[in-house]
């Protein structure tokens, strides 16, 4: 049976990057921030405040999704933290042959403004959020995944996770 990845999804101050580096280290899986596998060009356009286009988007969840089917070609598990916003990018990872399970971090808007304005040093601003919402498309029922609320603490977030995949007897995850 193939490895089975996993993406950590959400709007940017959703915790992705913190709760995708926890729930690796749980599971005793490597991880990755999709964020380094944005071109410069790409991180100059958030950083300026502004929303990448769907063609500056395509090279970048290609690179994921060839780096999550590399990995689960290799044998090897791992999670990557990708905002994964809408269901065709969600297609565009899958599409490289990877078998991905997606953890959507979902919260209100006013949780997610207030954790991205207390982090510092990050390309992506407060001020971005809006446009990240407006174009998000949660999970659907019939994709692979679950939907985690971030509203708890991070290990309180985790094991909410950990519980889903157990719940939904997801192979391949332990």
């Amino acid at each position: 049976m193939p490895t089975i990845q996993i993406c950590v999804m959400g709007v940017s101050g959703s915790g992705k990057s913190t709760i995708g580096a926890e729930l690796a280290s749980r599971l005793g899986r490597s991880f990755a921030d999709g964020d380094d596998f944005h071109s410069e060009a790409n991180r100059a356009t958030m950083a300026a405040g502004q929303q990448l286009t769907d063609e500056d988007r395509w090279p970048w969840l290609a690179a994921i999704g060839a780096y999550l089917r590399e990995e689960m070609i290799a044998g090897r598990s791992t999670v990557v933290a990708c905002s994964a916003l809408k269901r065709v990018y969600r297609d565009r990872i899958r599409a490289a042959g990877a078998s991905v399970y997606f953890v959507f971090l979902n919260g209100d808007e006013e949780l997610l403004r207030a954790r991205m304005q207390r982090r510092s040093g990050h390309f992506m601003k407060a001020g971005m959020l809006e446009s990240q919402l407006s174009i998000l498309e949660p999970l659907g029922d019939d994709e692979f995944g679950v939907t985690v609320d971030v509203t708890d603490d991070v290990a309180q977030i985790v094991t909410a996770a950990l519980a889903a995949f157990a719940e939904a007897e997801v192979p391949g995850i332990a």
